[in-house]
């Protein structure tokens, strides 16, 4: 490919330019492409869907034996008396089964653990899995909300010091979560175009190119993690926030590429920052919170401000079922900013919603959000679907009685077996271990990697010789080696972001290799254009 069309290609997204070079390493039929581009990961978690399917045989018979007269194919609604019961006999006949004995302990859990009544919560997800009625309440099932807030605290929370209680919007995954929070900050004024947002760099690519269309019109302020010191935010970028211009902070935490956490130190001064700006809106975006070690949200540490986004996608292996959450604490700043907007915006937003409710002017941000998803016409029919919010919940319940986390530790140990070996057959060591590191991904940086490897100016020519993304291309045409552009995330050079979920751990070897290959060739053309003799073997197994 040319250099010309690369430029032009240049300008597209990160997940629009994958297919280009998906194109690219797919023309040799003889060949197997390695897309490591892909944050779809190739692990699953088996016990609560076999729970699922499992519950749903169950809530099958409760339909049945409601209809046990007609033999024509029709079942009625479970009903609520006895189903406890009913399910203590199910769960011992079927006791070998895989995922029953899961359903049981959950039901247990849920009695004894939680306080919840186990039949109600049983009739609710019998209820929910045959979809046999609208979402009630719409933004989330009663029982389903308590249990999945019960994981946010253990996931999100931990053991910070967390006063008072959230409210959850069960969502189709962190997409819509995005989608409903850009229009509905929108729509209640909390943000107008020309306003000033700071990203938090690099980020995932939607939230540097959504705040630049038409619909929002913000202005984007730049609030970079240094490379050098294991992508963490100093405090001199951290104060840009303090001036009153930057109306809100969004950041994903950890980092999506760099795959790193911010640190204790770093979420504490954000904090500190906070209390001096108490109108400053925080959207952290914590998906990959989950693989990390003893993991705390800023919406722990700055809940009135703080809105959190969280999906089950990645985590659970679940990008298909399309669950997420967003949560707002119930004493935050966006109900008090609505309700001191000048008041003809408070006009405006009480006649936006007052078919939906007699007390416009009281409905929480939240609601707002449930009813915008839907245009407000539609939001007695708003909610995300039930099976989807009994599957978040026993994704939930899984996590709840895994106490010795055994389930996290196993995918900690399976993404760091395939960073090493990517690392190893590089034949550049990763870096040293960073307690904050997260490794979902990993960021081969041109200046990091060259640097390393060979100095500082090695890595000047290869900025001054080498279009961006010609090192993407070369590795998908010639062998077949997917890789995304971190240049679209943000970064400030030259880089690729490897996915080290979705592929096995002797893909990431061969992908090493031949990022080697290409390293080597490029230590000749310098060599031969500088007239050094800079060793190409320099790298070492």
């Amino acid at each position: 490919m040319s250099k010309p069309d690369m430029s032009k290609l240049a300008s597209l997204s990160p997940f629009e330019l994958k297919d280009e070079l998906i194109k690219l390493a797919s023309s040799d039929a003889d060949r197997l492409m390695l897309n490591a581009g892909r944050g779809n990961p190739n692990f699953l978690a088996t016990i609560p869907r076999h729970g699922f399917w499992q519950l749903g045989l169950f809530a099958m018979r409760e339909s049945e034996r409601s209809f046990s007269y007609m033999p024509e194919g029709v079942g009625g609604f479970p009903r609520r008396e006895g189903i406890e019961e009913r399910f203590d006999l199910f769960a011992r006949e079927f006791a070998h089964v895989p995922g029953v004995s899961f359903l049981a302990g959950a039901v247990s859990y849920v009695r004894d653990q939680l306080g919840l009544n186990a039949g109600a919560f049983l009739y609710e997800m019998c209820e929910g899995i045959l979809a046999c009625s609208y979402p009630v309440p719409d933004r989330m099932l009663k029982l389903s909300e308590v249990i999945v807030g019960q994981y946010i605290r253990k996931e999100m929370i931990g053991n910070h010091p967390f006063i008072g209680e959230f409210d959850l919007f069960a969502v189709e995954g962190g997409t819509a979560a995005m989608t409903y929070l850009f229009n509905s900050i929108r729509e209640n004024h909390l943000l107008k175009p020309g306003d000033t947002i700071a990203l938090g760099m690099p980020i995932f690519t939607p939230y540097i190119e959504i705040p630049e269309l038409n619909d929002y019109k913000l202005v984007e302020l730049s609030v970079d993690a240094d490379p050098g010191n294991h992508w963490q935010y100093s405090n001199k970028e951290l104060d840009k926030l303090r001036d009153p211009k930057v109306k809100a902070f969004f950041l994903v935490n950890p980092s999506n590429p760099p795959s790193v956490r911010m640190s204790d130190e770093s979420l504490e001064y954000l904090a500190s920052i906070i209390e001096e700006r108490p109108d400053l809106i925080i959207l952290t975006d914590d998906v990959y919170g989950t693989f990390a070690d003893n993991f705390v949200s800023l919406f722990a540490m700055c809940p009135r401000n703080t809105i959190l986004v969280y999906s089950f996608s990645k985590y659970f292996g679940a990008t298909g079922w399309r669950l997420g959450v967003i949560a707002t604490h119930r004493n935050n700043i966006f109900d008090e900013r609505i309700a001191q907007l000048p008041e003809a915006a408070r006009k405006e937003l009480h006649e936006r919603y007052t078919s939906i409710t007699t007390e416009p002017d009281k409905l929480k941000f939240i609601d707002r959000l449930v009813a915008d998803s839907r245009t407000v016409a539609l939001n007695h029919t708003a909610g995300l679907s039930t099976p989807q919010q009994v599957q978040m919940v026993l994704f939930s319940l899984f996590s709840l009685m895994d106490t010795p986390d055994s389930y996290k530790i196993a995918m900690k140990r399976l993404i760091r077996s395939r960073k090493a070996a990517l690392y190893r057959e590089i034949g550049i060591a990763p870096e040293a271990d960073d307690p904050n590191a997260v490794d979902y991904y990993t960021l081969l940086d041109i200046e990091a990697l060259g640097g390393k490897a060979l100095g500082p100016d090695f890595v000047k020519w290869v900025l001054a010789s080498v279009e961006p993304n010609e090192l993407l291309f070369r590795l998908a045409e010639e062998s077949g080696v997917v890789l995304l552009p971190g240049r679209g995330f943000g970064t400030r050079h030259p880089s690729g972001r490897v996915s080290l979920a979705n592929l096995n751990e002797s893909d990431y070897a061969k992908i090493g290799r031949s990022i080697r290959k290409l390293f080597e060739e490029y230590v000749e053309k310098y060599n031969a254009a500088t007239g050094n003799k800079a060793d190409k073997n320099v790298v070492k197994k």
